[in-house]
């Protein structure tokens, strides 16, 4: 199935759409099997290719994406979400670059996780290996079209990409410049495939073809990630929800602390790992919430303040709802409260928190140890913006997402987190002493 074929916005039946996905997903995993075998100079060779090719057909890219930000205008669709929308040639040397940067990076297939010798000289390696079909579904962002391309194809793994019909004409065009240089380098095009966006049900069937894709990885809004998660019968990796914090302590240096407030909030809001929270310690509020209201007044963030933020005042400051606490605006806005101790931080963290990022502001080490052992997050930041939470910043190249989950893989996503891990076991002629029979219920390998 070319890529025009995958998203045709015919209609199709039911049982069609279904057939679709599924067989996409029988090809992805021929594909899989035969890129698993692939060394790292071809698969690094691979991404150089791919960079080149879409710095050169930038032109293409520009044209699909300005029909899909045209198309978004006409249909009101918020300026924040089509800032994540929108290309640029800037945007697209930045695509380029990462996969430049992950092609450099280590490959982690075949790397040995652990192994030792028995007494009886049976050699055990625990070895990584490509988790083998991966879905992603992803609303409105076309860089994570060649983000999880490249962060896939190098773990050795094929991909199925389900990006939003709001980046339609982007998706189509990235992923056919990507397949084409995947065809050309001798490789399977079947290891990179969009699906048809149009229907919802896509995302159903591909969340539950169970034995043809292995792994699925929903990046967008709340609502899209607990749909995946809920729904999936394929393992699901939960990611990206960013409800994240700023706890200024008693003892944060004020100007520090305007810094890391406004680069975590005002440096891009769209984006998951931007703070909507703030948290202010009593015993410093009356210094820094003047301050940090005009500022964010200045960068043009709306204050959503409890009733000592309020008393402040400021012409940005509204009164906070109950809801307020638990939204992630990926706008300019921020909830905004006062607390009595690091422990009502903490515990407003807990009740309010996606396990995402948290952040504290302190020259006050007992109290930066106890907030980073006290808070749950994949990331916990000691004096810097919750801006750093992203798989570039962490040096994985460009990342796949984040997870906020604890299983397989927590935090920024890179290469490692795209794999798996076997048992090898070398003998010689080594055989299992016997036993007792095993009782009914009991593990047979016992």
């Amino acid at each position: 199935m070319t890529t025009t074929e995958s998203t045709t916005t015919s209609k199709v039946s039911g049982d069609e759409l279904r057939e679709q996905v599924r067989d996409a997903a029988r090809r992805a995993r021929r594909a899989a099997a035969e890129l698993a075998l692939a060394n790292r100079g071809t698969k690094d060779a691979l991404l150089h290719a791919m960079a080149d090719a879409l710095v050169r057909r930038s032109a293409e890219i520009l044209a699909a994406n300005e029909r899909d930000v045209e198309a978004a205008r006409e249909a009101g669709m918020s300026e924040a979400l089509i800032d994540r929308l929108a290309l640029s040639e800037p945007r697209i040397d930045a695509m380029a670059d990462g996969l430049r940067t992950v092609a450099g990076l280590p490959d982690p297939v075949g790397e040995v996780v652990r192994g030792s010798v028995l007494p009886n000289g049976l050699q055990l390696q625990q070895v990584r290996v490509p988790l083998g079909v991966v879905g992603i579904v992803y609303e409105g962002r076309p860089n994570v079209t060649v983000d999880a391309a490249g962060l896939t194809l190098k773990a050795g793994n094929a991909v199925l990409l389900r990006g939003s019909s709001s980046a339609e004409n982007s998706n189509t065009a990235l992923v056919e410049i990507l397949a084409d240089v995947v065809r050309e380098r001798g490789l399977p095009a079947d290891a990179v495939q969009l699906l048809p966006c149009h229907d919802r049900a896509s995302v159903q069937h591909l969340i539950t073809a169970r034995g043809l894709v292995d792994v699925v990885i929903p990046r967008g809004g709340a609502g899209l990630i607990s749909a995946v998660v809920e729904q999936a019968t394929v393992p699901a990796i939960e990611t990206g929800v960013g409800n994240c914090h700023v706890y200024v302590d008693a003892a944060a240096d004020i100007d520090t602390a305007l810094r890391i407030l406004l680069n975590s909030k005002a440096r891009r809001p769209s984006v998951c790992n931007a703070a909507e929270t703030l948290l202010v310690h009593k015993d410093i509020a009356g210094e820094f919430l003047p301050r940090a209201l005009a500022e964010l007044q200045n960068a043009g963030v709306t204050v959503h303040g409890d009733e000592r933020v309020v008393a402040v005042g400021g012409s940005n400051v509204v009164a906070a709802t109950e809801e307020d606490w638990g939204t992630e605006y990926l706008s300019l806005d921020i909830a905004a409260a006062v607390v009595d101790s690091l422990t009502d931080a903490v515990e407003h963290i807990r009740t309010h928190g996606s396990g995402h990022t948290e952040a504290i502001v302190t020259s006050d080490v007992r109290a930066a140890r106890q907030f980073t052992a006290r808070v749950d997050a994949a990331a916990v930041m000691v004096n810097a913006s919750t801006a750093f939470t992203d798989g570039g910043e962490f040096g994985m190249g460009a990342e796949i997402g984040i997870s906020t989950q604890k299983l397989h893989a927590r935090g920024p996503m890179g290469l490692p987190e795209l794999t798996s891990t076997k048992w090898l076991a070398f003998g010689d002629g080594h055989v299992r002493p016997g036993s007792a029979p095993a009782t009914p219920g009991s593990c047979p390998g016992s």
